[in-house]
């Protein structure tokens, strides 16, 4: 008996020193909460804890990483979306509760539900035909998202039998399922490279779209415009010494952006031993001291090479082009492939979606731009918007280039006179009519 006894000590030893210590502080800094997380050091253990921060939409102004030995810590300075501290006490408690697990519940609620994978080439009207192929096979899309990079496209749709609201389980439904939807894919000229799959494996969506465009190699590929803004700028340099591989990424800061980092590297099977994320006004600076899972650092000229691609993509792939538009309203059979529809007779191409449904209630999120992957003609914004219904679809956010032209129209009144005046009211007219300021006069 006393063997047993010492043996069950053991283990509490054991779960005590492989259980995550988490601290929430929000008097250190005057401007964001401190979360604070110590652990035995595991691969992947960095990536759960910004998982869970990124999944609450918190943003993360700076973050210190290092590892001592087996023993991790970490500091995330985090706010809400808002830039306000952390004052939920609800919210506090779930990140302390997710943080402290060793097996982090990573189904977000899609238990009972098919998920469907589907990677190929994009194009104009694409999400239209997909949509309307599902709604045709009985299919209700509860959730998905869509992501597009260099001319490629993956999305994971979340589906359940229209009839019965019960996951699709029949060999032969999935089978055509997947038939109709490979065929959309690989159109004229994609019969390899287009792929699908249909699972009931709960996963991190986000996480495994990732996933899917790194399969997919979508970062060896051309941009379809070559005149992207603020590309990230990655380095990649090896500190012989120590024995390090030292990444730097520079670029435009965003929600999810630490995530979409540190999953890449994760996956790619490097381990960040060290870190240092800074935020300023609207840039992030990012430094992680990486090896591979083997403790070695990266080796040669095209796997440097390689690291620096993949990393440019994963901040590339949400990134947001095009006008944001928010569709609101009860949600019904053919809801999506209507809508989609309307985008495509009006010429506009999805860059990336975020469908989501609660109860009754669909609220879909859509970033257009025009066929080309230029930015589209506010005409045919408010076109798209009569269409669907002004109540329902509404402008969210238009990209910077808006911005910039009403600016250069309105500099331009006192050197070109009245012509120029009434090209300038005309696109502030366009903004105003898009719910974007308050006055055009």
């Amino acid at each position: 008996m006393g063997w047993h006894a010492c043996l069950d000590e053991y283990e509490k030893l054991v779960i005590r020193m492989s259980t995550p210590r988490v601290v929430i502080d929000n008097a250190v800094c005057p401007t964001a909460t401190l979360v604070k997380v110590d652990s035995a050091r595991r691969h992947g253990i960095l990536l759960d804890a910004v998982q869970v921060l990124t999944d609450l939409n918190l943003s993360i102004k700076k973050a210190y990483i290092s590892s001592d030995g087996q023993w991790f810590m970490d500091v995330f300075h985090v706010t809400d979306l808002n830039g306000n501290k952390l004052t939920d006490e609800s919210v506090i408690s779930y990140i302390e509760q997710s943080l402290e697990t060793t097996d982090p519940d990573r189904s977000l609620g899609f238990d009972g539900l098919t998920a469907l994978e589907l990677t190929g080439t994009d194009r104009v009207g694409l999400l239209s035909e997909v949509f309307a192929v599902l709604a045709d096979l009985q299919c209700n899309v509860v959730d998905a998202k869509v992501w597009t990079h260099n001319g490629r496209v993956a999305s994971l749709i979340y589906v359940k039998d229209c009839n019965s609201g019960s996951p699709i389980k029949d060999s032969q439904q999935i089978q055509r399922i997947e038939a109709c939807l490979r065929n959309i894919l690989k159109g004229d000229n994609d019969i390899r490279s287009a792929k699908t799959s249909v699972s009931m494996a709960v996963t991190h969506t986000e996480r495994r779209l990732h996933q899917m465009m790194f399969a997919d190699r979508d970062y060896e590929r051309k941009p379809i415009l070559q005149h992207k803004v603020d590309s990230p700028v990655v380095t990649v340099q090896n500190w012989a010494e120590r024995g390090y591989s030292v990444v730097n990424v520079q670029c435009k800061d965003r929600t999810k952006l630490l995530f979409d980092v540190v999953c890449t590297l994760t996956d790619m099977q490097y381990v960040v031993f060290h870190a240092t994320i800074n935020t300023a006004v609207d840039k992030a600076y990012m430094e992680f001291y990486i090896r591979h899972t083997d403790g070695s650092p990266i080796s040669s000229e095209p796997e440097r090479h390689r690291v620096i691609q993949c990393l440019q993509a994963a901040v590339e792939r949400r990134a947001s082009e095009g006008v944001c538009l928010e569709l609101c309203t009860s949600d019904r059979q053919g809801l999506l492939a209507d809508v989609t529809r309307t985008f495509r007779e009006n010429g506009l191409n999805v860059t990336r979606a975020e469908i989501s449904t609660t109860k009754d209630t669909a609220l879909n999120v859509f970033y257009v731009t025009d066929a080309i992957g230029n930015v589209a003609d506010p005409k045919i914004i408010e076109a798209v918007r009569q269409k669907i219904g002004l109540g329902n679809l509404k402008v969210k956010e238009l990209p910077l280039q808006y911005h910039e032209k009403a600016e250069r129209e309105e500099q331009a009144v006192g050197v070109g006179g009245a012509v120029l005046l009434s090209l300038g009211s005309i696109v502030r007219r366009n903004l105003y009519n898009l719910g974007l300021i308050k006055s055009y006069s």
